[in-house]
């Protein structure tokens, strides 16, 4: 089956111009103005290609064509929320192929014996609302509905007042449902595929996550009349932890990466000693253990920079994600062997954090697509039309051994 590409463009387009920035990018953050724009576009299309459109207490989005027997549903799908600066392929490419499928299949008046939907997921980034993919975490039941609803952004505004605000706090039960299958198409997060020259790869297992919150109070004092040796600077061993934390991932190094994303300075002016400073640590790992060793490192590091700037430490590990799980492997071995007239065959990866909890819903892989560069978030952030069109398609032997693999799956259903 071919789908129109030319439809998928226009959408993907339109869609885009919703939160675009100045440079081309997307600035379409959870649960503001522009996510309801976009969530409202997706629905009038979702309603126009005649599915049945329902939201959850988590503002879930869920289109469904109907089959013709009463099975358990395959669904598609992905998120349509951004970070501040990201691209316009991460996450609205899985959305918008998903609806231009359920569009394609209307186009030839195909016949499913399932029903086949999508999915839009709330809140799946975490830019505003942590932790990330907190909606499908309800949903899989791996996060409290109270607790998501009461997590609040750094302004103190609670997700579900916001949910209520831009008319997404939908009455459908955000629970584990009923699910055949779950495919997504998303951006590969990383430049592997570019490297290698591949179009295409396929996901066997989630990267393990951790989160920390660090917050050290140190003295605020004038940048003129303090002299260095009575100084307590907050900054200072916020720089050490920094540093620390691109050491502990070097250590353990294999496929161990840390970050520190975010730094919020008290009183965050030119001529004050810092005298608070928060700041934020994400480490990742296939392995769960490492991340164990990880985060004990942490600890070691944040005790060390607090003493020697005679600062306060407080540290808190808040969030555990993914935890290298390996699915799918049946369905990338059907994969495999089949010919790619795009180039050469899939590459096996394990991905990031966005499928994590979708694994828990219903196993099936998710099919990365390279980026230039391997750029990820930034507004260079750029795919190929053709190449994402191409997805849609699937290579002809890896659509028809992914199809035969799938109907033996149904029908034994």
């Amino acid at each position: 089956m071919r789908i129109n590409r030319a439809r998928l463009a226009e959408s993907m387009d339109a869609l885009g111009k919703i939160g675009e920035t100045a440079r081309g990018g997307l600035n379409r953050v959870a649960l503001t103005d522009d996510d309801r724009r976009g969530r409202d576009l997706l629905v009038r299309w979702m309603k126009e290609a005649g599915l049945a459109v329902t939201v959850d207490q988590m503002g879930n989005i869920f289109g469904l064509r109907a089959g013709t027997e009463a099975r358990p549903p395959v669904f598609m799908g992905s998120h349509a929320d951004s970070v501040p600066s990201g691209g316009k392929y991460d996450g609205q490419l899985g959305v918008l192929c998903a609806l231009e499928t359920l569009r394609s299949l209307n186009d030839r008046q195909a016949r499913t014996r399932h029903p086949v939907g999508m999915i839009v997921f709330t809140n799946e980034e975490g830019a505003r609302f942590q932790p990330a993919m907190i909606a499908s975490g309800v949903m899989a039941g791996k996060i409290p509905l109270e607790d998501a609803y009461n997590t609040r952004d750094r302004d103190g505004v609670r997700l579900v007042d916001e949910l209520e605000r831009i008319g997404y706090l939908g009455s459908e039960p955000c629970v584990p449902r009923p699910m055949r299958a779950y495919l997504e198409l998303h951006i590969e997060q990383g430049p592997l595929l570019e490297e290698e020259g591949l179009p295409l790869g396929v996901v066997e297992g989630i990267v393990a996550i951790a989160w920390s919150r660090i917050t050290l109070h140190g003295v605020q004092d004038h940048a003129g009349p303090t002299p260095m040796r009575l100084r307590h600077d907050a900054l200072v061993a916020a720089a050490d932890i920094v540093t620390g934390v691109r050491g502990i991932a070097r250590r353990i190094a294999g496929d161990m990466v840390g970050t520190v994303g975010r730094l919020d300075l008290t009183p965050n002016i030119p001529n004050a000693i810092p005298g608070r400073v928060s700041l934020s640590v994400d480490f990742r790992d296939p392995q769960e253990a490492n991340l164990d060793r990880a985060l004990a490192m942490l600890d070691h590091v944040v005790h060390v920079a607090a003493r020697q700037e005679g600062v306060r430490a407080e540290l808190e590990h808040y969030w555990r994600g993914g935890g290298g799980r390996r699915r799918g492997r049946g369905h990338l071995a059907r994969l495999r062997p089949s010919p790619h007239p795009l180039g050469r065959r899939p590459r096996r990866a394990v991905h990031g954090r966005h499928l994590s909890h979708r694994h828990d819903l219903r196993p099936l892989p998710r099919r990365p697509q390279p980026l230039r560069g391997g750029v990820h978030r930034a507004r260079r952030h750029r795919a190929r039309r053709q190449r994402a069109a191409a997805r849609v398609r699937a290579p002809r032997g890896c659509r028809v051994g992914y199809s035969r693999a799938l109907r033996r799956r149904i029908s034994s259903s």
